[in-house]
């Protein structure tokens, strides 16, 4: 029986994994993002180890190039990440593969696995927003990842910066206090002097929500999803989605105002961790069918 190759590529490791025709994942490996030279060929090694691939989903963290008919598709293009602007995955993991592979950011893989699989299953519209070291969000609409000019940058979007109240300058190194400059983990880590998850001031946390929830209400006028999943490793504090479902409703100033259908609204991702390996294994999926 085929089986599907996944790539969860993100800024600190990759998980690789291959998963049966159902879904299932047979195998995983967890390989620390180092330099492209030394993560791709031990990715290279991972699935190489296995057989019958018919193809490989790569979900990564960008910018990404995601036009087929670019010179750098396939590209980790102007990424802050020291040593992976402009990278091809692709192409590495074809020709020595020898398999199709399909490409996607690792937001669109998360909210693509969330919509098949997850939190957002049955329904047509579902936006995935990830709160971890960085922020982006990833959109499936009627079934499909949300392409435009590239994808969707939702970290750099502009929020309200109350300076008096938060006189951080924010971390973004592109425009200071966006949204991820203001509200990722490591705006956090350098607002407060130490990581998000031994942040313990209830006060750090409500600014947290603040900034999520005037990021939440954006989407929801714009976009207009039919659920927000919100993930990442900051998104897990025990309390954080809760404030963040109310401060929106605050701010929504009765547009819209049901409690319930907000509960409903914005949630926690239901495959926990495996949603953007989920989501990649959509995409190998998709991409080997002729």
């Amino acid at each position: 029986m085929p089986i599907y190759g996944a790539v969860e590529a993100g800024g600190t490791k990759w998980v690789c994994a291959v998963a049966d025709e159902d879904g299932r994942v047979l195998a995983t490996e967890v390989i620390p993002t180092t330099t492209p030279a030394r993560t791709i060929p031990e990715a290279v090694r991972f699935f190489l180890g296995h057989d019958a691939l018919a193809a490989i989903g790569v979900a990564s963290f960008g910018p990404v190039d995601l036009d087929p008919g670019s010179p750098t598709y396939g590209h980790i293009t102007a990424t802050p990440k020291p040593g992976w602007a402009n990278t091809d995955v692709v192409t590495p993991l074809r020709t020595a593969l020898k398999v199709p592979v399909g490409f996607d950011t690792d937001v669109n893989g998360a909210a693509l696995g969330e919509a098949r699989h997850g939190a957002g299953r049955g329904l047509h519209t579902v936006a995935y927003v990830t709160v971890g070291t960085g922020i982006g969000m990833g959109a499936i609409v009627h079934g499909r990842p949300l392409h435009g000019q590239a994808h969707p940058e939702f970290g750099h979007i502009r929020v309200p910066h109350d300076i008096g109240r938060d006189p951080f300058a924010g971390c973004c190194p592109f425009h200071g206090d966006c949204l991820e400059g203001l509200a990722s983990g490591e705006a956090m880590r350098q607002r407060w002097g130490r990581p998000a998850e031994q942040v313990e001031d209830a006060a750090a946390w409500r600014l947290e929500a603040e900034y999520l929830a005037l990021a939440v209400l954006t989407l929801t006028y714009t976009l207009s999803p039919q659920r927000v999943i919100v993930g990442g490793g900051v998104a897990k504090h025990p309390s954080l989605i809760e404030e963040v479902r109310a401060r929106v409703l605050d701010l929504a100033a009765g547009y819209p105002n049901d409690q319930a259908a907000m509960d409903a609204y914005l949630v926690g991702p239901s495959l926990g961790d495996l949603s953007g390996v989920t989501g990649a294994v959509e995409l190998a999926r998709e991409v080997s069918t002729p």
